[in-house]
């Protein structure tokens, strides 16, 4: 079982920033920007094995985001979403996450 399942489960502490029925968002712990927030849902699922079935939960994942960026105040200066797929994508925890990032100018990542 991955942290995120766990940390859903209620089997290991984090600071909950916001919650829904499908998914949890809270603060990295291991933050890049002032603001760093993972979005993850509750239904563990990789990216790679997204199905029709799930576009409806990756919009409210999407909207998740820009919610939790007008509580943290984000909205109208601009954040960045990521998503990292596999160990060469970056991808550090085997679940499905999105990072929110803000509270400051970004510089292009590409």
């Amino acid at each position: 079982m991955d942290i995120f399942c766990r940390i859903i489960k209620g089997e290991i502490k984090s600071e909950i920033v916001a919650e829904a029925e499908d998914w949890l968002a809270i603060k990295d712990i291991q933050p890049q920007a002032p603001v760093h927030i993972l979005i993850i849902p509750k239904q563990h699922l990789e990216l790679n094995q997204v199905a029709g079935e799930q576009t409806e939960l990756l919009g409210k994942l999407l909207l998740a985001a820009k919610q939790v960026a007008a509580q943290l105040g984000i909205a109208e200066t601009g954040y960045r979403l990521v998503i990292n797929q596999g160990k060469d994508g970056g991808q550090l925890v085997p679940h499905l996450h999105i990072h929110l990032l803000g509270g400051k100018t970004l510089k292009s990542s590409l």
